[in-house]
């Protein structure tokens, strides 16, 4: 009794097995929480890069004078936990010069994709890890604790986003149709455009836009066969609410002359606020009543000035002499260019309306 009670074989061994499965624990907790940490810091990276290529996007496509590589900066800081992020790049192509050509892409999984082809409009964002101290490493939290691994400082994420912006193949718009005619007629064949708002164009840009009450094709010079006179608009079916989403080529016509209560609300406030709303052009329409159907040719950009429909007017803000009477079923006012502020897929003709798409 008394060597058993002295007798410690084993204990050595037993404390040897806690002190090792003690490291194995510490090292995976240790790898757990960084790994955590640069995912975290990866995540918060790449919502940074793409708020802040949409941004520049955005500004882009609106004209040189709103082309500002500096809106990255901004919304990559306000997309990091600790308000701190690194901008390194900012490149692309706007068509203006402002944006740097971008170097070739490493293919890299934190690099944007190839250069697109010729043409296309888009900005790259690259971002990287920036501490609240200003280091551009992500510290390891528990890492440097492992033996041989004291040396070990952090390290850089990085991520990268690309955003592209053109003409539209799909967008949601005010649920009215304006004909491929009235829009060669009033922009000279797309070559001109009034200014958008808040500044005033000449009165020369105000257009007389009639409902079309038949679907006889009289064409017009440049346009596809079978499309409907100049000066030409009617009514889409919507979501109800004077908003339709178009993403394919054909859409429904919606019977009458009236607008309904939705449509009267969007146009009551584009004619008062003197603002954009975004249109679908049609290049042809069949049939006739509830089988109406238009076909699409692109999206443009319209500033409402003044309308006569059944109980339901407001004078030309921009030249009276342009109000209709009596019979005649008008929506009046000019084309301009301008952003579409829902989404949409890139891929139209310019009509003068323009969508931003994240495409890396």
């Amino acid at each position: 009794m008394r060597s058993l009670r002295t007798d410690d074989r084993g204990a050595v061994g037993v404390l040897v097995g806690i002190l090792i499965g003690g490291c194995v624990l510490l090292g995976m907790g240790a790898l757990v929480v960084d790994v955590g940490l640069l995912h975290q810091e990866r995540a918060e990276l790449q919502n940074g890069a793409d708020a802040g290529a949409i941004a520049v996007a955005r500004g882009c496509a609106a004209g040189a004078s709103t082309c500002l590589p500096g809106k990255a900066n901004t919304y990559a800081n306000a997309n990091a936990k600790d308000s701190k992020s690194n901008v390194d790049t900012v490149c692309g192509y706007d068509g203006f010069g402002v944006l740097p050509a971008c170097s070739t892409s490493t293919g890299q999984m934190v690099d944007c994709p190839t250069t697109p082809k010729a043409g296309t409009k888009y900005v790259d964002v690259h971002t990287s890890t920036k501490t609240a101290d200003g280091s551009t490493l992500l510290p390891g939290e528990f890492a440097r604790m492992l033996a041989g691994n004291d040396s070990y400082d952090g390290t850089k994420v990085l991520a990268c986003a690309r955003a592209a912006w053109g003409p539209p193949k799909t967008a949601t718009t005010v649920a009215m149709t304006i004909s491929f005619c009235e829009w060669m007629q009033a922009t000279s064949n797309g070559t001109a455009f009034a200014p958008a708002p808040p500044a005033t164009p000449p009165q020369s840009a105000d257009q007389v836009l009639k409902l079309h009450t038949t679907t006889s094709a009289t064409g017009c010079s440049g346009a596809p066969a079978g499309s409907d006179g100049p000066g030409m608009f009617g009514w889409v079916d919507d979501n109800g609410d004077c908003s339709v989403l178009i993403n394919n080529n054909t859409y429904s016509a919606d019977t009458g002359a009236s607008a309904g209560n939705q449509c009267k609300t969007a146009l009551q406030n584009a004619w008062q606020n003197k603002q954009i709303v975004y249109v679908p052009i049609y290049s042809k329409v069949t049939e006739n009543g509830t089988n109406g159907t238009y076909t699409l040719i692109g999206f443009a950009g319209f500033v409402v000035t003044g309308y006569h429909l059944p109980g339901f007017s407001e004078s030309d803000w921009l030249n009276k002499n342009n109000d209709c009477k009596g019979s005649d079923k008008c929506v009046n006012g000019y084309f301009v260019q301008g952003l579409i502020p829902t989404t949409g897929t890139i891929g139209g003709p310019d009509l003068g309306a323009y969508v931003v798409q994240l495409t890396g």
